[in-house]
């Protein structure tokens, strides 16, 4: 068994070695660009996941760039979250049909969204279809390391909590409690996008309980069905929330069933 840290090094030096990493320089600490990203995105698109899905999730990194300008394209609603999690209003929502479609490659790019997208709360979200994430390194049966800072956990955990994400497709539905959340009875796809340098056969890693698995692995190369084994989390681990986030990220303080 290896460490995370072990994994995120050996698949940073790799990129980077092997000349398979893209701007932003260098790869290390970051989830990387790597070379095939737009393919990547392409194959995703041609999913049933994808191609049923009106709302979606993605994270705000740089590999997943073309295909947050592909949901665009496909008239679908994307959701960013706000770096960090720092604000109350802690995503951002780009509509289609309130940019001009010249602007739809723009648009989500980190350094633009600001310009085109509404801040919203998480509530505001209504059914996440899909949910795409950056990886560093992912397992073909879905387990998936970060870059170790947590937030996407925590972003899909707080969806989770008010009833915003759904299911495992083909898995039994899942009710949401009765806390003013949606009920989830409809699917949730967790996808991402990734070189085949960063794919493992199975995990080398430990998977803890609040790592969110992937239903799709996709590469330039394949799209992998991962049947993943591992267990979604049932919302935020309130005892492994330190103070310190509960202090900055203000989503948590509100949700926060101690306070």
């Amino acid at each position: 068994m290896t460490s995370k840290d072990e994994v995120r090094e050996g698949v940073w030096d790799a990129l980077e070695e092997e000349g398979l990493a893209r701007f932003p320089f260098p790869p290390h600490g970051r989830i990387p660009n790597f070379d095939g990203a737009r393919e990547a995105a392409e194959r995703l698109a041609e999913t049933a996941a994808w191609r049923d899905a009106d709302a979606v999730k993605a994270n705000p990194d740089a590999p997943q760039l073309p295909a947050r300008r592909r949901a665009l394209h496909d008239g679908k609603t994307l959701y960013m979250a706000v770096p960090r999690l720092r604000d109350p209003e802690c995503f951002l929502e780009l509509d289609p049909a309130r940019i001009d479609p010249e602007e739809y490659d723009r648009a989500p790019a980190l350094s633009n969204v600001e310009e085109y997208a509404a801040a919203v709360r998480p509530e505001a979200l209504g059914h996440v279809d899909l949910v795409l994430s950056g990886s560093v390194a992912v397992s073909e049966d879905g387990a998936r390391v970060g870059k170790g800072e947590g937030f996407s956990d925590f972003e899909f955990a707080i969806l989770t909590d008010l009833g915003l994400v759904g299911p495992t497709p083909g898995s039994a539905h899942r009710t949401a409690s009765g806390d003013g959340g949606l009920a989830s009875d409809a699917a949730t796809t967790v996808a991402t996008t990734v070189h085949e340098t960063q794919v493992f056969e199975a995990a080398t890693w430990p998977v803890a309980d609040h790592d969110v698995p992937m239903d799709l692995v996709v590469t330039p190369e394949r799209v992998v069905e991962t049947g993943t084994p591992y267990d979604r989390p049932d919302g935020v681990d309130w005892d492994a929330v330190s103070e310190a986030e509960r202090e900055e990220i203000p989503v948590l303080r509100e949700l926060d069933p101690g306070r």
